[in-house]
């Protein structure tokens, strides 16, 4: 079987967003920009998502924390609210699912942290919840999304949207943009860290 006519849809989605994604970058510069604050500030970032945007939000952290190192700089503070299972599991069964980022939030959220939402949709339930706390309690909001951006985008302070329906395409241009992000910190210093 030839899968050739699949591939290139794909292959063309992903140029398609691309390509509109350059016609403005501002967003991206300003949450470069905003991470690089409070990484000097020491404040931290939470990062939330489900499915394949809960992927995206640990690997984004493990970015931060290690590729993002650079010499004379502080280091970040990042943590991934979709990494402790047993946590997630304890407020899904004894609350509900809909609140598992907001109540890791009400432990640690301060003043001028920042929480990264990721839904393909904009309107993932619990990510929304940890959102409107995270506004309520004066941190900075950034979403990631697709499509028209969904409710999500009325509670960020900044948010990219993909222009794609495709959730695949949705999910790996996230990925993309973070690298991107990461990468533009890596050389905003000097890296600590080569590539191995």
């Amino acid at each position: 079987m030839n899968h050739q006519k699949n591939i290139e849809s794909f292959l063309h989605e992903q140029q398609k967003c691309l390509s509109n994604i350059l016609i403005n970058t501002n967003e991206i510069n300003l949450v470069i920009n905003h991470l690089i604050q409070a990484r000097n500030r020491k404040n931290f970032i939470f990062t939330i998502g489900n499915g394949g945007s809960a992927s995206t939000a640990s690997h984004f952290v493990s970015d931060l924390l290690k590729t993002c190192i650079t010499k004379n700089a502080n280091r970040f503070h990042a943590i991934s609210l979709v990494d402790n299972i047993p946590v997630i599991l304890a407020w899904s069964n004894d609350v509900s699912y809909d609140s598992i980022f907001l109540e890791q939030l009400k432990n640690m959220l301060k003043k001028n942290d920042v929480v990264i939402g990721f839904s393909g949709s904009g309107n993932s339930v619990n990510v929304l919840n940890a959102l409107k706390y995270a506004k309520k309690n004066n941190a900075l909001c950034i979403g990631f999304t697709g499509q028209s951006g969904g409710k999500m985008k009325s509670l960020c302070d900044i948010c990219i949207k993909i222009p794609s329906n495709e959730m695949l395409s949705v999910e790996s241009q996230h990925l993309v943009l973070c690298h991107c992000i990461a990468n533009a910190i890596r050389h905003n210093g000097i890296p600590l860290f080569k590539y191995e």
